[in-house]
């Protein structure tokens, strides 16, 4: 009898965790997300920094290895942003999935 209803709530506790799971999914992706972002951001920032040290150089040579460092941090920052926009973009369809679910209860 005992494990008939230890089956049972385990059964149950894996359909509660089915049902959960678009949540739990568009969560995880808007975390991503998230952290993409400041990724970018922080890539971006620094980009900017040294878009200004090459700026202030005083000769071209000087000026170099800033005006590669700020190309490479601003590819960087591109390529977090992408990632941010498809983890958003994955994060919108996992709301709109666990918004269909949470209709159907």
């Amino acid at each position: 009898m005992r494990i008939i209803t230890l089956a049972a709530i385990a059964a149950m506790s894996l359909t509660v965790a089915a049902c959960q799971k678009p949540a739990e999914k568009a969560t995880d992706a808007a975390t991503n997300a998230q952290a993409e972002s400041a990724a970018a951001s922080s890539a971006a920032t620094t980009a900017a920094t040294n878009a200004s040290a090459a700026a202030a150089a005083p000769t071209e040579a000087a000026a170099a290895p800033a005006t590669a460092a700020a190309g490479e941090a601003a590819k960087t920052a591109g390529e977090h942003a992408a990632k941010a926009g498809a983890a958003a973009k994955e994060a919108g369809g996992a709301a709109k999935e666990a918004a269909k679910d949470a209709t159907k209860k």
